[in-house]
């Protein structure tokens, strides 16, 4: 007999082999819900018959699926929507990042298809109002930082959060940074265009009889004048439109980029080589109030567009102010207040009479009554005693207790209801998502006909035909930037769900906020969450009257 060693056959693991089509992608799924073998045979059967899948191997032992498939005819959605219609779940996880760089709808489109193209994300929503992406995806597939590499990839990056520092707070660094910095060049840069102005005037306004300065020195003036605006102020413009090159794309950025720099560099030449431009009858003219201009006016809007992102957060800001800062624990026999932030799963907590309860917990001693209409919206105190649930920022209204806490930080039920109104406010309506589509072909569509503007000016156009024709070629590069694009809607949405939460409606979705206008009648089961509860004066009678 030979003296083999022991060979040890795992009956349950699926050891066909699992080739990889050259070209496919391979995909792990971590199916839950399966009960026995032919669990596994029905999921892989379904996965097997989608359109673009290449190979399907179902190993009912680890729970998971293994997928070849072809990234260019079917997505990860799918085969998650697959094996949940066969009754099965697939095990993901979902996170928010924040992301820094975004500028309008284009960017919008171009930061969401390359998330959702991450072999792992199996959905990706990114909203420009709130600047961040909002991911479902599978953990053992897909890494956070995988998320931020593709990011840097395209020209954008994701928020740093420093070491003690919420998202909120980092939010609100980094918008108070971006909205300092835009409001210096905004007022330096409408300084210079306001002289740039006046020495366009110079002669219609009189100041020439003062000091008779030469055309061609004051166009000099001009150009001194003009390009810090142009090349400083505007230097977001081009950096956001090389960023855009590089990946062979483009953006508002780059209709700015283009269309200003096509009249500046106009007006250069035509400073100082005016003879390029002199026909009979025309003598060189300069632009360069008009390049000025438009950055300027790009530049407060995005200063209004900053003030607004930083607004419509203030609903979340709010609902996080209803936690109080601190909490009265009993450590080693004595009573201390220490940061809410620094509770922990089973310290007891006193609660006084008018206090804010801290986190969610269980009494186990004392009695009281307590307002939970932050939650419930019901006005009328709820009993508490012995054995009874509180929630954390309800306020405690008689007596005194002491309760366990059971639900901290992240797991607390205000903290639910934050991150509830968070993702509804990331989630997109039909609106945006047509808005999105438009977005990703408007760009390369404006430059397109700019440009058979400019050629249909330049051929039938009166003379000069040429600065005609760049005039009008800029005008279309300018009047078409998709700022509205892809903000309107995302801010709407942002302040309609925000000034829901600061009343107590928290509502759970973009599309429900959408088809709210096609409600006629509306039922309520109970009046308690109607009412305040608290007396007011409707009317003043006198005596005798």
């Amino acid at each position: 007999m030979a003296d083999d060693p022991l060979k040890f056959i795992d009956l349950n693991k699926d050891t066909s082999p699992l080739p990889g089509p050259a070209g496919a992608k391979r995909l792990d799924l971590p199916i839950t819900g399966m009960t026995c073998a032919s669990c596994s045979a029905r999921v892989q059967d379904a996965l097997s018959k989608i359109n673009g899948v290449e190979s399907a191997a179902v190993n009912f032992a680890s729970e998971s699926a293994t997928v070849f498939y072809d990234p260019a005819a079917t997505s990860v959605d799918k085969f998650v929507k697959t094996v949940k219609d066969q009754g099965y779940g697939v095990s993901t996880s979902t996170t928010t990042v924040p992301i820094k760089g975004m500028t309008c709808a284009s960017c919008v489109k171009r930061v969401q298809d390359t998330l959702a193209s991450l072999n792992g994300v199996v959905s990706a929503s990114v909203n420009l109002a709130t600047e961040k992406a909002t991911l479902e995806y599978i953990p053992a597939q897909v890494k956070i930082r995988d998320f931020k590499t593709a990011l840097q990839g395209i020209g954008y990056d994701v928020l740093e959060v420093e070491q003690g520092e919420d998202v909120v707070e980092a939010e609100k660094r980094e918008r108070e940074k971006t909205y300092d910095q835009l409001k210096t060049k905004l007022i330096a840069g409408a300084s210079l265009t306001v002289l740039v102005f006046i020495l366009m005037l110079w002669e219609k306004i009189g100041l020439s009889k003062v000091i008779d300065i030469p055309k061609q020195v004051n166009f000099m003036l001009q150009f001194l004048v003009q390009t810090p605006v142009q090349f400083w102020v505007g230097r977001q413009f081009y950096s956001g439109a090389i960023a855009a090159a590089r990946h062979r794309t483009t953006n508002m950025n780059t209709l700015i980029a283009v269309g200003t720099s096509s009249a500046y560099l106009y007006s250069v030449t035509a400073t100082f080589f005016p003879s390029l431009f002199e026909i009979k009858g025309y003598s060189a003219e300069v632009y360069f109030d008009t390049a000025a201009t438009i950055i300027v006016l790009i530049l407060l809007g995005r200063l209004l567009e900053a003030r607004a992102k930083g607004r419509t957060s203030e609903a979340i800001k709010k609902l996080i102010g209803l936690q109080p800062k601190t909490a009265r624990v009993i450590l080693n026999g004595e009573e201390k207040d220490i940061p809410v932030e620094d509770v922990e799963s089973g310290n007891i907590i006193i609660v006084r009479p008018g206090e804010k309860i801290p986190v969610d917990g269980i009494v186990t001693e004392g009695y009281s009554s307590v307002d939970e209409s932050m939650v419930s919206g019901e006005s009328i105190p709820v009993e508490k005693g012995t054995g009874n649930e509180v929630i954390g920022a309800t306020i405690n209204k008689s007596g005194s207790f002491k309760y366990r806490a059971t639900k901290v930080g992240r797991e607390s039920m205000l903290s639910q209801i934050i991150n509830m109104v968070q993702e509804a406010q990331g989630s997109k309506p039909p609106i945006a998502k047509l808005a999105d589509k438009i977005a990703s072909i408007f760009v390369p569509t404006v430059m397109g006909i700019a440009t058979l503007t400019f050629f249909i000016w330049f051929i039938f156009g009166p003379e000069p035909a040429f600065t005609y024709a760049m005039l009008n070629f800029v005008a279309v590069l300018i009047i078409a930037c998709p700022c509205a694009l892809g903000l309107a809607t995302p801010t709407s949405i942002m302040v309609g769900m925000g000034k829901g939460a600061e009343n107590g409606i928290l509502i759970r979705g973009a599309e429900a906020l959408e088809t709210a206008h096609k409600i006629n009648i509306i039922v309520f089961d109970k009046t308690g969450t109607l009412t305040k509860g608290e007396p007011v004066v409707t009317d003043i009678i006198t005596s005798g009257s």
